[in-house]
C-alpha cells in the first residue's frame, strides 16, 4: 500500500523561525515529529513517502502515487490544510487527517473524509485494518490516554535532517496543572504519561547514528510534569552521552516553578540542557488568578528567571495580553517585566479561546465568543469579545510588539540576560552552520538592515566583555532578526 503523509505548511509565526533559516542555510526550524511517529507505527511492508511542504513542494505525481494521504495539523495550519485538502479532491484521493487541529474542530473541514482524533497509539492497529480490508470508518476516536511507553522510534529516514535547524523528540504527554487558556489538559490530559528513559536515549541514539550531533528539542508539554521521571531520566542522559561522546544540545519546556529546584536545574545543565521555555505570561496577579495560572502566583517572576539564567538556562518566555482583568497599564507593565527580566525571546501574544479549553467554553457561556481561533497569536486577532477595546489591544499589542524588539531595546535586554546567566554543562562544538550563520550576520545585521550601529556596538561589547558568551550572544542577534520581522519592524 502506498500511504503519502503530509505536514502542511507553517505560517510566519513566532515558532516558525522563518528568518532564521537564511542564516543557517535550513529550509525549516523543525521536523513533522507527530507524522514521523505515526509512519512508524504503519505496516513495514507499505511503501511510504513524506512531503513537509515546510522544505518541498507538493507535486501531482506524488499524490497520483498514494493509495491515500495521511495529514497532521495544529490549528495554525488551517489555511494550507484547505490548499492540500482541495487538491486531494481534484484527484480523487482520500484524505485521514489527525492532530490537534482536527481533534478539537474536525467538523469545519466536510471535504475531508476519514478523522483520527485524539492520541493516535491506541487508535493505529484498527485503522491499519480497516485500510487493508477497505472499510475505512469516518472517525476513529481515541477513548484513553495511551501508554507511550509502546510509541515507536519515529521514521527518521522519510527526512532529510540536514533540510532543519533543531531535531525534535518527545519524553512526556500532558501536565499537572489546569490553566484556563490552555488546551494541553483537551489533547493530553493532566496526568503526564513519560517514555522510560532507556526509550527516550533509543530516539536520540536514533538520530546521532543517523549523523546528526546538533541541538534537540524536547517537545514535552511540560518537561518537569512528573519531576521523579525526569530526573531519572536526565541522569541516564547523562552517562549516555558520557558513554557515547554524544555532543546534542537541548531544549525544552517547563513551567516556571523548576526554579523553585536548584538540583533539578543543574541536572538538566549537565545533561546537555541549554534553553527552556517558560510561560510567564503576565506580571499581573490579577490576570494569573483569572487564569488560574498557579504556578506563577504569589511568586517573584523575575527572580525566578534570573535564578535558573543563573544555573545556565536561557529562558524563552511566552506572555500574553488581553486577559478580563488587564488594565490600561499593562502593555507598559508587560515591557518594563521583561526588560527587566532579560527574556530575550519573548513570545508576546494576544490572548484567544482555544477550541474545547475551559477560557473557550467560559466565553461561549457568556455569549462573547466570536471566531474561531487561527492559533497564530502573531496577527493581532481576537477571537471573542473582550473588556478593554478591541482596536485598543490590537493596537497596543502591535506597539508592544515594536518596542520589544526595536534593536536598541532588544540588544539591551540581550545583555540583560548575559549579565546574569551563567554558562555551565557540556560546551558545543561551532558547527559549519555556527559559522556561516556569524558570517551573514555580519552583513545582514551590520551592514544590509536598520539597527547596525546598535548591533555593532553589541557585537563588541560582548566580544571584550564577555567573550565566553559571544557566541550565545550573537544567536540571539539573529533570533531577534526573525522578531523583527514578525514585529513589522523591517
Amino acid at each position: 500500500m502506498n500511504i503519502l503523509l503530509i505536514s502542511p505548511q507553517t505560517p510566519d509565526t513566532f515558532w516558525s523561525f522563518k528568518h532564521v533559516l537564511r542564516f543557517v542555510s535550513k529550509r525549516a526550524a523543525f521536523p513533522p515529529l507527530g507524522l514521523l511517529t505515526v509512519a512508524a507505527m504503519l505496516p513495514s511492508a507499505w511503501h511510504l513517502r513524506l512531503v513537509d511542504l515546510n522544505v518541498a513542494r507538493l507535486e501531482n505525481e506524488d499524490l497520483l502515487w498514494a493509495d491515500h494521504v495521511m495529514i497532521g495539523a495544529m490549528i495554525v495550519h488551517t489555511e494550507s490544510v484547505h490548499e492540500v485538502v482541495a487538491r486531494c479532491v481534484a484527484l480523487g484521493k482520500s484524505v485521514i487527517a489527525g492532530g490537534p487541529l482536527f481533534t478539537t474542530g474536525h467538523e469545519a473541514f466536510p471535504s475531508i473524509q476519514h478523522f483520527v482524533l485524539g492520541e493516535a497509539e491506541g487508535i493505529m492497529p484498527q485503522l491499519v485494518n480497516d485500510l487493508e480490508s477497505g472499510r475505512l470508518q469516518p472517525v476513529y476516536r481515541a477513548s484513553a490516554w495511551p501508554d507511550i511507553r509502546q510509541t515507536p522510534i519515529p521514521r527518521w529516514d522519510l527526512v532529510d535532517l540536514r533540510n532543519y535547524v533543531t531535531m525534535a523528540v518527545q519524553f512526556s504527554r500532558g501536565c499537572p496543572f489546569d490553566c484556563e487558556f490552555c488546551d494541553i489538559v483537551v489533547m493530553n490530559g493532566r496526568v503526564p504519561r513519560t517514555k522510560t528513559p532507556e526509550q527516550l536515549i533509543g530516539e536520540l541514539e536514533a538520530l546521532r547514528q543517523r549523523g546528526w550531533n546538533d541541538r534537540v528539542f524536547i517537545v514535552d508539554d511540560n518537561f518537569i510534569g512528573n519531576k521523579t521521571r525526569t530526573r531519572a531520566l536526565l541522569r541516564e542522559l547523562i552517562a549516555w552521552r558520557r558513554r557515547s561522546g554524544a555532543s546534542m544540545g537541548f531544549l525544552t519546556e517547563a513551567s516556571v516553578n523548576l526554579a523553585d529546584d536548584p538540583p533539578l536545574c543543574r541536572l538538566m545543565v549537565e545533561a546537555g540542557f541549554a534553553k527552556v521555555f517558560v510561560g510567564i505570561e503576565t506580571p499581573s496577579q490579577e490576570a494569573l488568578e483569572e487564569c488560574r495560572k498557579v504556578q506563577n502566583r504569589n511568586r517573584d517572576l523575575v527572580r525566578s528567571v534570573k535564578i535558573l539564567q543563573q544555573h545556565g538556562l536561557e529562558v524563552m518566555g511566552g506572555f500574553i495580553v488581553g486577559f478580563d482583568s488587564d488594565g490600561i497599564d499593562i502593555f507598559k507593565r508587560q515591557f518594563e517585566f521583561i526588560q527587566k527580566s532579560g527574556v530575550a525571546t519573548a513570545m508576546v501574544g494576544l490572548l484567544t479561546a482555544l477550541p474545547q479549553t475551559r477560557l473557550w467554553k467560559r466565553l461561549r457561556h457568556e455569549g462573547r465568543l466570536q471566531a474561531r481561533s487561527t492559533g497564530n497569536n502573531t496577527r493581532a486577532e481576537l477571537n471573542f469579545q473582550t473588556r478593554l477595546g478591541r482596536e485598543f489591544l490590537q493596537n497596543g499589542y502591535r506597539d508592544l510588539m515594536k518596542q520589544l524588539y526595536e534593536p536598541k531595546a532588544y540588544y539591551q535586554r540581550v545583555r540583560t540576560f548575559l549579565k546574569h546567566h551563567r554558562p555551565a554543562g557540556p560546551c558545543f562544538r561551532l558547527s559549519r552552520a555556527d559559522l556561516g550563520a556569524f558570517l551573514k550576520s555580519f552583513w545582514l545585521l551590520g551592514v544590509w538592515y536598520q539597527g547596525r550601529m546598535a548591533y555593532w556596538r553589541f557585537f563588541w561589547s560582548t566580544l571584550l566583555r564577555r567573550p565566553r558568551q559571544f557566541r550565545s550572544g550573537i544567536e540571539l542577534a539573529i533570533l531577534g532578526y526573525h522578531f523583527r520581522r514578525v514585529a513589522g519592524l523591517l
